[in-house]
C-alpha cells in the first residue's frame, strides 16, 4: 500500500507518522512546497493551484489515497483536490478535533493559526459540534511557522503567548493547525496548572490516517514488517525531507524509512 500526504512544509509530519504506527509497511510520498511556502497568507485560488500541483505529482505515483495534511488547505482546496482525484484516489481531509474535545465536556480551548481563530470556519464547526460548551479560540500567531523552521526560542515565545490567553480552567486543548501537534508535549507543559486534572490534547493526525486506512479498506496492521519506503517530493522534485524535519521525533523517525528510489 501507498499513501500519499500534502502539505506547504512539514506540518504533515504528524499524520504521516501515524500513517507508519499503524502500517510500518506502508510506502509514504510526502509532497511539500517549499517554493510556495506558507500557504496560509495565500488567496483560496492562490492556494489551490499550489495544493493541487502538489496533490497531482503525489498523485503521479500511483498511491492507494491521499491526505491533505494541512487545515488551511483542506477548508479552502479540498472541493477541487476531489473533483480532480476522486474517484480513483480518495483524498481525505483534515479538520480540527473540535468534536471529540467537546464530547469530554468543557472547558475548551482551540489554539489555531490567527487566520482561523474566529473566521466562518471554524465557528462553524464549534457551532456544529461544541454547542453549549464553554469554547476559548487562542489566536497563535506565528507558532506555525517557528515550528516548520524548528526556531526553537521562537517556539518558546509563541507558546507561551497562547498559553497566557488560554483559561487556567480549560481541560482539553485543540491543535487546530497540524504543525502544533510536533511540539504537542511543550504545549502541555505551557497549558498544564497545578492541582488541575491531566491536560487532554486533540490533534488530528491519528483520525486522519485511520479515516485514510478506512477509505482504502486497509486493516491496521501494528506489527507488520517496518519496510514502508519513503519518497519526498519539494514542489514537484525529488528530494529529501527538509533538515528542520529531523527537530522532532516524527521526521526523525520517517528518515529512518529507506528510500523508494
Amino acid at each position: 500500500m501507498k499513501i500519499a500526504l500534502v502539505d506547504s512544509g512539514i506540518g504533515l509530519l504528524p499524520a504521516a507518522a501515524a500513517v507508519r504506527r499503524l502500517r510500518p509497511d506502508a510506502d509514504l510520498v510526502l509532497s511539500n512546497d517549499p517554493e510556495g511556502m506558507p500557504w496560509g497568507p495565500r488567496t483560496p485560488e492562490d492556494l489551490t493551484g499550489r495544493a493541487l500541483a502538489c496533490a497531482q505529482a503525489a498523485a503521479a505515483l500511483d498511491p492507494d489515497a491521499l491526505i491533505v495534511g494541512c487545515n488551511t488547505a483542506s477548508v479552502h482546496a479540498l472541493p477541487t483536490l476531489r473533483a480532480h482525484l476522486e474517484p480513483g484516489l480518495p483524498v481525505i481531509g483534515t479538520v480540527p478535533a473540535i468534536k471529540p474535545a467537546a464530547a469530554g465536556g468543557g472547558p475548551v480551548a482551540i489554539w489555531a493559526t490567527p487566520a482561523t481563530t474566529g473566521s466562518p470556519y471554524q465557528r462553524g464547526l464549534i457551532a456544529e459540534f461544541a454547542a453549549g460548551v464553554d469554547v476559548t479560540e487562542v489566536p497563535c500567531p506565528g507558532l506555525a511557522d517557528a515550528v516548520e523552521h524548528a526556531d526553537e526560542a521562537a517556539i518558546d515565545r509563541a507558546v507561551a503567548a497562547a498559553a497566557a490567553l488560554t483559561p487556567r480552567n480549560v481541560r482539553a486543548v485543540v491543535l487546530g493547525c497540524t504543525h502544533y501537534e510536533l511540539v504537542a508535549e511543550r504545549i502541555r507543559a505551557a497549558v498544564q496548572q497545578p492541582g488541575q486534572p491531566p491536560l487532554v490534547l486533540h490533534g488530528s493526525a491519528g483520525a486522519v490516517a485511520a479515516q485514510a486506512l478506512r477509505r482504502t479498506h486497509i486493516e491496521p496492521a501494528p506489527d507488520a514488517p517496518a519496510t514502508g519506503t519513503l519518497t519526498v517530493l519539494l514542489t514537484g522534485r525529488e528530494g529529501e525531507l527538509p533538515a528542520a524535519a529531523l527537530a522532532y521525533a516524527e521526521g526523525r523517525g520517517l528518515s529512518a524509512a529507506r528510500a523508494a528510489y
